[in-house]
């Protein structure tokens, strides 16, 4: 996943003096043996697994992309046919684009990548760590309507644990894009994995689309599951004792 050129990456080591980070070259990895670290990885931008940006993404400030999106969006409005002049009507534009840059949409900015806490498995808990009902809040990227639903999360630890709240935050931050189900448990797993030091994890998310409730078929039933799995959740074993966990 961090296999990216490092040249817009920022890394800011807090209050740790084991931590060494290793950059090997202009594509290479970080690595880490520290236990507190915040990484504000632009290096995502174009992998596959990623909500497709364009070059320059992160060129533009925050200010910049609101009155951008206030402007196209009263223009939007106007073609509808809706009374910019009404109380009710005449701040939505600039609602709508602080709500894209700042809350729902959030997740596109690598500056918000959450921090992340480890600490030392000094309990040598050797069994899988499950964190379920994560909630999740995305939107679709095909007609930007909700995905609404639960993410599950488990790892089993090589050495290092994480913070319980930093699961769910790193499962916020990386669904607050335009998505995909289809790609959001591994764009999860991918960097839990790289943070924690370990390749056994595993991501469940079930989730409903509004775009297939409120439009088109109207199913509102429907429920999308999609999974990562890696390392030892392969073995069938513990993948059915994650999945028995998380019912």
């Amino acid at each position: 996943m961090f296999d990216k050129d490092f040249s817009k990456t920022r890394v800011k080591i807090t209050k740790i003096t084991s931590m060494k980070p290793l950059l090997n070259g202009q594509n290479g990895k970080f690595h880490t043996n520290g236990h507190h670290l915040e990484i504000l990885a632009s290096d995502f931008v174009n992998d596959n697994i990623e909500t497709p940006l364009k070059k320059g993404a992160f060129d533009v400030s925050d200010e910049e992309k609101m009155r951008e999106i206030e402007k196209h969006f009263a223009e939007i409005m106007d073609v509808l046919g809706l009374d910019l002049t009404d109380d009710s009507l005449k701040d939505t534009p600039r609602r709508v684009a602080k709500m894209f840059v700042k809350e729902i949409f959030s997740g596109l900015d690598p500056a918000k990548m959450p921090e992340i806490t480890l600490f030392e498995n000094k309990y040598n808990y050797r069994r899988m760590v499950v964190e379920k009902g994560i909630k999740v809040h995305s939107f679709c990227e095909h007609h930007f309507l909700p995905i609404y639903g639960k993410a599950h999360v488990a790892y089993i630890s090589s050495g290092k644990v994480i913070g319980l709240s930093k699961l769910t935050s790193l499962v916020d931050y990386f669904s607050k894009t335009p998505q995909l189900q289809e790609r959001l448990p591994r764009k999860i797993a991918e960097p839990q994995k790289e943070f924690i030091q370990t390749e056994d994890a595993a991501v469940y998310i079930e989730a409903r689309h509004m775009c297939v409730q409120a439009r088109g078929v109207e199913h509102e039933d429907s429920v999308t599951v999609t999974s990562e799995f890696s390392g030892k959740f392969l073995n069938e074993s513990v993948k059915s004792e994650f999945l028995s966990a998380i019912k």
